[in-house]
């Protein structure tokens, strides 16, 4: 959840570079039903800061699916790596679409761990992804 001592300049700077969309699964504001979050980074229960280093914009799933994770385990190889970090990442070196626009692949170790520990495939998510299909408006045109 948002801070609330977060000032509007830097809310607003953060949703401009985050262009408008959640940095994990590309939900873009404009097609969710809820206002998209300043999440942080590195949690504040990891003592992350409010700097806009360390701030970014998440849909509401993405951001409580996360919690507090800092790392997860990449279940193919079995290697701990940090979750994938939408400030400092390229979003296309670690994760793709699969070809129907559904669905989020990962494609490194902190791709694939991000997928499963911020279930970016979750019922609710892939629903929402093909209706989004089926109107056009998925998958977003990098």
């Amino acid at each position: 959840m948002s801070a609330p001592d977060i000032s509007t300049s830097v809310r607003q700077r953060v949703r401009e570079a985050a262009l408008h969309r959640c940095g994990y699964c590309l939900s873009p504001q404009k097609y969710v039903m809820g206002k998209l979050e300043i999440e942080h980074i590195i949690p504040r229960a990891r003592d992350g800061s409010d700097d806009e280093s360390n701030l970014w914009l998440s849909c509401s799933l993405c951001n409580n699916y996360k919690g507090s994770q800092v790392t997860v385990i990449d279940s193919q190889d079995g290697t701990m790596v940090p979750l994938f970090n939408p400030r400092t990442q390229t979003w296309n070196e670690h994760f793709r679409w699969s070809p129907d626009g559904i669905l989020i692949i990962g494609l490194s170790p902190i791709g694939r761990a991000t997928v499963e520990a911020l279930q970016l495939n979750n019922e609710v998510a892939v629903e929402v992804r093909r209706n989004w299909v089926l109107a056009g408006w998925h998958p977003p045109k990098e």
